[in-house]
């Protein structure tokens, strides 16, 4: 009787789900799969709930679908019916006591046109002056290893630049500090354009003139009923494995040519690979004696707490018109929000005549007055900052608050040396493999990227069947 390849992944995140979807897709009926969660739900992050009468995200509430993978994902799952596309309204800066337009054809903030910068009026005139330095400063020849993404924007466009367009940009992406972010990790367009081209003006025209047509189709979207719709078909196509929720793993060690993944509760599980698709933090743990090397460089890798708060106003409440998807705040303003999205304009199925759905993000590096706040505290200040920015003239009727510890990692400056000490730290790991959003890129569709990749690599590294293999699991009392 032929067996099949025994693989636990820990982890029942995107990056969990979709490396288990994506093993089953180059295995087919090869595999034996357990999909371990520490938690009591799956999905990780991505998570929905009733909200005033509508289903709202609490965590991320958009995917990247120009990523190929995300957009074959979403075919294979029978979800492209369900796609959402945002308004075409473009967004606003908070900044200099007013919302400004942001100004159209920016890479991260690095402008492609002169005019929509000037006309934004997020610049001084000093500051537009010094940007368009950009044009006639010469090349820059050397570069450090791995510059942070301060390091190559403002030598070329200036202070204003960065702190009005890129700081807020990057925060609200990454809840980080652009000053200390690898420009190398976290935006790899601007760090070729740095390296390739004279002016980072001039080389994103460049880049854009020898790019693919534009389609009119959108960059970000959601799913009908939300991003949890991701989760439910995922988790779908899992339904013949056996996926242990509430189950928190011990340890890990080698047990012959496999492993042997111990529970907390006094089981054990064998495996011949094993996937873990934790946050560096927990994976640090996991490796502690298995790989102690390896758990020193993951344990280098900080994450910034966040928070998301939603707010329900009445609509006679609004002092604007919400002539846009929201606004980002950089953090010279001094505000406890990093941004805010208008949702009922933002999302066509969000929208409702009586009130309007606002989405603040508040937690970015180096912020920590909100983790001391609770919740009425912190909804009242950021009510108090939509007030100032957007004159509302009545107090909110529902909020609702999801915190979330640890949640956004940092790919810091190093971030390229820390993966290359870990590949090394876990060379004498076969059948071990690590993906996730600690390692190369924040996003859902980076995660579906990269849990791809570690599939493909799991196909092809795991012991073909053999008739005398060991079931998949060993209880052990």
């Amino acid at each position: 009787m032929q067996s099949r390849a025994r693989v636990v992944i820990v982890g029942g995140g995107v990056s969990g789900l979709a490396t288990a979807h994506y093993i089953h897709r180059q295995l087919s009926a090869g595999v034996q799969l357990t999909l371990v969660e520490a938690g009591d739900r799956l999905g990780g992050k991505i998570a929905n709930q009733e909200f005033s009468g509508h289903l709202v995200d609490t965590g991320p509430d958009a995917l990247l679908v120009r990523v190929p993978a995300m957009a074959a994902l979403l075919e294979d799952l029978g979800l492209s019916d369900e796609i959402v596309a945002p308004a075409s309204l473009g967004a606003h800066v908070w900044s200099r006591g007013k919302l400004r337009r942001l100004p159209t054809g920016t890479l991260f903030g690095v402008p492609d046109r002169l005019i929509p910068l000037v006309r934004s009026g997020l610049m001084s005139p000093a500051g537009l002056a010094r940007a368009a330095l950009d044009l006639v400063l010469p090349r820059r020849r050397t570069f450090a290893p791995d510059p942070s993404i301060a390091d190559l924007v403002t030598a070329r466009l200036g202070a204003q630049v960065f702190d009005r367009l890129v700081e807020p940009l990057l925060g609200g992406v990454h809840a980080g500090r652009a000053t200390e972010l690898s420009a190398h990790s976290t935006v790899p367009d601007i760090d070729r354009l740095a390296r390739n081209n004279r002016s980072l003006y001039l080389g994103l025209r460049k880049m854009r003139r020898h790019s693919p047509p534009a389609t009119g189709a959108p960059v970000l979207v959601t799913l009908t009923g939300g991003l949890g719709r991701l989760v439910e078909a995922l988790v779908s196509r899992l339904a013949g494995d056996d996926l242990r929720l509430n189950a928190t793993v011990g340890s890990i060690a080698r047990d012959g040519s496999g492993y042997r993944v111990d529970l907390a509760d006094g089981q054990s599980i064998a495996a011949d690979a094993v996937v873990l698709a934790t946050p560096a933090h927990a994976t640090a743990g996991l490796l502690a004696e298995l790989a102690p090397e390896a758990a020193t460089v993951m344990a280098e890798i900080p994450y910034v707490d966040v928070a998301t708060i939603w707010l329900a106003y009445p609509r006679s409440a609004m002092g604007r018109v919400l002539d846009g998807t929201g606004f980002l705040v950089p953090p010279e303003e001094g505000k406890l929000m990093v941004g805010c999205t208008w949702s009922s304009a933002k999302w066509p199925h969000l929208a409702d005549d009586d009130l309007v759905l606002i989405r603040c993000m508040v937690g970015r590096r180096g912020d920590l007055r909100w983790l001391e706040m609770d919740d009425d505290t912190m909804v009242r200040q950021v009510h108090a900052e939509l007030v100032e920015a957007m004159g509302l003239t009545a107090a909110p009727d529902h909020q609702s608050i999801q915190r979330w510890p640890l949640a956004m990692p940092q790919y810091l400056v190093g971030h390229q040396g820390r993966l290359g000490a870990l590949a090394a730290a876990t060379a004498h790991l076969p059948g071990l493999y690590l993906t996730g959003a600690a390692y190369r890129g924040v996003g859902i569709a980076s995660c579906v990227v990269d849990a791809k990749r570690t599939a493909q690599d799991v196909a092809h590294d795991v012991p073909q069947p053999t008739a005398d293999a060991r079931p998949l699991t060993e209880v052990t009392p």
